[in-house]
């Protein structure tokens, strides 16, 4: 590959790299707060080889990120997919400036909305997704009818359905009346639709579902169809059992 082939445009390799999103690259160059090789650039179209500069921020050098993990509020009526034959849209309409090939950690489905993962690092992916691992996935729940302390305590308990035993390890119900209830839900395992099919076992079918926290990390206000990327210290912060090895970690 030639050398000219190589060439991107300032703002497209502090996404490259890693170090910020397109859209805050461009306000960074703008701003005069990058330097490539010393040289303060005010151009975000400047013409760069990644590969071959020094950039700093701010005056202080940067590296490209070996990782990039983000969170998104993924809202209802987008496929957890990079793709769909249909022609439906998915999370990866929402995400057109992310600087980094990222997968999602799990899945929610069509009408399920919240704190959805995605990140580079297939052996994180790995141990959360792991159900070994334990990480507990929060969610607001509004179901049809009246749900009664009893029927709470039976999704703790656990259920069979399908031949499959689903449980929740913490259900509280927050409001509840004739027409329709609302929960918090706690889930550790991830399993398929497994707060739907719960709900659905015990006689109240889902209306909404949110999932507003998985592990540490909380959705807080971010808004439905943006994203956000997290630093080191927050995942350390978030999983601190988690431990990246050469080998997949084994979970407590």
């Amino acid at each position: 590959m030639s050398g000219s082939a190589s060439l991107v445009s300032l703002e497209r390799a502090l996404s490259k790299l890693g170090l910020a999103s397109r859209s805050e690259a461009h306000a960074l160059i703008a701003d005069g707060r990058v330097a490539v090789d010393g040289h303060t650039v005010l151009n975000p179209s400047h013409r760069v080889t990644p590969e071959r500069i020094t950039i700093t921020i701010d005056g202080q050098a940067r590296r490209a990120s070996s990782t990039f993990t983000l969170i998104l509020h993924k809202p209802r009526g987008y496929l957890t997919t990079r793709s769909d034959p249909e022609g439906r849209k998915t999370v990866y309409d929402l995400l057109g400036d992310v600087p980094a090939r990222v997968v999602p950690v799990g899945r929610l489905d069509l009408a399920t909305s919240g704190l959805l993962i995605f990140t580079t690092d297939t052996q994180l992916a790995n141990w959360l997704t792991d159900p070994r691992s334990s990480i507990p996935r929060v969610y607001l729940v509004t179901v049809e009818g009246r749900v009664t302390a009893e029927t709470a305590a039976t999704l703790t308990r656990g259920i069979t359905a399908d031949g499959e035993r689903l449980a929740a390890p913490h259900a509280t119900v927050r409001k509840a009346s004739t027409r329709e209830s609302h929960l918090v839900v706690t889930l550790k395992e991830g399993k398929n639709r497994e707060v739907r099919r719960l709900m659905e076992a015990v006689g109240h079918p889902v209306t909404q579902l949110r999932r507003v926290q998985f592990g540490g990390l909380a959705l807080d206000d971010l808004a439905p169809g943006k994203w956000r990327e997290l630093s080191a210290e927050e995942l350390r912060a978030a999983f601190p059992a988690y431990r990246p090895s050469s080998r997949a970690p084994r979970p407590k």
